[in-house]
């Protein structure tokens, strides 16, 4: 038993030492994929906030704000039809939610509330009671409470300053859910693992990960996004202990190597598998400064001549001896890749650029996705 100790110490010591060998990216079953029918539902809903402080609609530019309080005062049996409301203490706003999974009926959530006509601000608002509805028109939860707004909005006769969003907030545990999502979990035989990022190799590991775990081959990938699993005969009835033992599993994700650029900032994010095949980059060195400086020309006194603004330019054009053309040999990583780009000394947007023309000359082993 001594000898097997040191032995497997032995192997461990030598595998540490060995170079180039990357380290397993290992991520939990549950952080990959999700079962299919465990899922939110999206909310939403039209009501009204009062209590505002002079900051909420003006009803003549929001006529659907006036026709909300016409008839939410006739439902409470005060007629306005005819009159002119002139109140700017009411906001016409969108309520959404997410409805959790398995809510019971009678468990609170969290609301957002959103201006919809030209209020200024929200602050110190309450929501009547709105309905929230789903896709499919039926009122699954009802929403009402007072505001909590993050921005705020101060003005006077010559300055205004606003901070953060002054229109949105939220009203935690604001909801109260009246209808359940039907989903009858443990009555299901077989469950669908959805990956959240769809790959052929991903799921299969996650297939033979299960099938190792259950000893048996329960589990088989249907396309890039879907593993389906059988409930063995010894799970029957317990389906939440299968679910909370294999979403325990580590797989190793596999993804394509990509490029993802956003233009509008000049962010560039980088997958570990980016490869580049033998190719010169280099970056221009030539930089055209151009100057405008008139000159105002003055007659002499009593000399019945004219002033006279003449135009001077001047053009300068400077060159960078370091920046040369660089070579990437065949087959560089990611890091060789970035270290080889910041050697020429360039910012992010001339890289954007650097890269969609090394992928042009099909020199680089990605694809590149812009935002």
């Amino acid at each position: 038993m001594r000898f097997r100790s040191l032995l497997l110490a032995l192997i461990v010591f030598v595998l540490m030492l060995l170079p180039g060998m990357p380290a397993l990216a290992l991520s939990r079953l549950k952080d990959l994929a999700s079962i299919e029918g465990v899922r939110e539902n999206q909310l939403v809903g039209y009501g009204l906030v009062v209590g505002l402080n002079g900051t909420g609609d003006t009803l003549n530019n929001a006529p659907f704000t006036r026709q909300s309080l016409t008839a939410m005062l006739e439902r409470l049996g005060v007629n306005t039809r005819g009159t002119t409301l002139r109140t700017a203490n009411v906001a016409a706003v969108m309520v959404t939610a997410n409805l959790p999974a398995f809510a019971s009926q009678g468990t609170r959530m969290d609301v957002t509330v959103s201006a919809l006509g030209d209020a200024k601000s929200l602050q110190g608002g309450t929501l009547l009671v709105t309905p929230l509805l789903g896709a499919d028109g039926e009122v699954y939860a009802v929403a009402q409470g007072s505001l909590a707004i993050n921005g705020f909005q101060a003005e006077g006769e010559a300055a205004k300053v606003t901070r953060g969003v002054p229109t949105v907030g939220r009203i935690p545990n604001g909801a109260l859910i009246e209808r359940e999502v039907e989903f009858k979990l443990k009555a299901q035989k077989a469950l669908k693992l959805s990956l959240r990022n769809p790959d052929f190799t991903t799921a299969r590991r996650i297939a033979a990960a299960v099938n190792d775990f259950l000893g048996a081959e329960s589990a088989e990938p249907i396309d890039p996004a879907t593993v389906q699993m059988q409930i063995p005969k010894n799970y029957r009835g317990t389906i939440i202990q299968l679910i909370t033992e294999i979403e325990q599993l580590r797989v190793e994700p596999d993804q394509r190597a990509r490029i993802i650029i956003d233009e509008r900032s000049g962010v560039i994010v980088m997958g570990r598998d980016v490869r580049v095949s033998t190719v010169g980059v280099a970056q221009g060195n030539l930089t055209v400064s151009i100057t405008e400086r008139p000159n105002v020309s003055q007659p002499e006194p009593l000399s019945g001549g004219e002033t006279v603004v003449t135009p001077s330019t001047t053009v300068k054009v400077e060159t960078d001896p370091k920046r040369r053309l660089t070579s990437l040999r065949e087959g560089v990583s990611l890091q060789e890749l970035v270290d080889g780009l910041n050697a020429l000394g360039i910012g992010p947007r001339d890289m954007i650029s650097i890269l969609q023309a090394i992928k042009s000359a099909g020199a680089l082993q990605a694809d590149i996705e812009v935002m």
